[in-house]
């Protein structure tokens, strides 16, 4: 395989990436309350440059100095990412009951604070899915590429897809729910519930196959 052909394969298995279920479900999360396209392009964003961070650094540790993971880190990292997106499901579910009360007593119409609020959670969410399991597909073709310049282009070449990937996911989960959204209005509130509790069922699920270590 061909050098160009090597981090050409990087930028794709970072599209790739993004679509994996776990990322999915973490950033439909967070995405859920957002309003505008560019709020939720910019959370996708957010999270493929946290998750890009990890890579670089994780990866270059072991392509510049052969860092070693001990056997066992992986489990405990997949927990921790099963661990978050059980807090983030349990976070919507909570706001999704906190406005249907709200919306018993008040007009309809709330305010659009959550947009306000856009923070760097998304970016945090990014560097824990960063450390859990992606860095071995990052890390896959590494042992063709002779150069420690060339591994470290096609871990940031993988990492730009990711964040071009995940751009674009959250892209077309908005573009329909915003659609969807100016004709009914309590379906943010029902959206944020239902990814909710899917995002706890899957940490769940996850928490549970690492354990079992299947």
């Amino acid at each position: 395989m061909t050098p160009w052909a090597i981090l050409g394969l990087g930028f794709m298995l970072g599209l790739r990436h993004a679509t994996d279920a776990d990322h999915v479900v973490a950033v439909s999360t967070i995405v859920s309350r957002s309003k505008t396209l560019r709020s939720a392009v910019l959370i996708g964003a957010l999270w493929g440059l946290g998750h890009t961070l990890t890579i670089l650094l994780v990866g270059g540790a072991i392509v510049v100095f052969h860092v070693v993971v001990p056997p066992g880190v992986d489990t405990v990292l997949e927990l921790c990412v099963a661990t978050m997106l059980i807090v983030l499901g349990g976070l919507n579910v909570f706001g999704a009951l906190l406005q249907q009360h709200a919306a018993k007593h008040a007009d309809h119409r709330a305010p659009a604070q959550p947009e306000a609020r856009l923070s760097l959670r998304p970016l945090f969410v990014g560097i824990v899915h960063g450390l859990a399991g992606s860095a071995a597909i990052a890390l896959l073709v590494l042992a063709t590429i002779e150069s420690v310049a060339g591994a470290l282009l096609y871990l940031g070449l993988f990492g730009v897809g990711t964040i071009v990937g995940m751009a674009l996911l959250t892209f077309l989960v908005v573009v329909p729910v915003a659609a969807a959204s100016r004709r009914f209005v309590s379906l943010e509130r029902y959206l944020a519930g239902f990814t909710g509790v899917a995002s706890v069922a899957f940490g769940a699920l996850l928490a549970l196959r690492a354990v079992l270590g299947d």
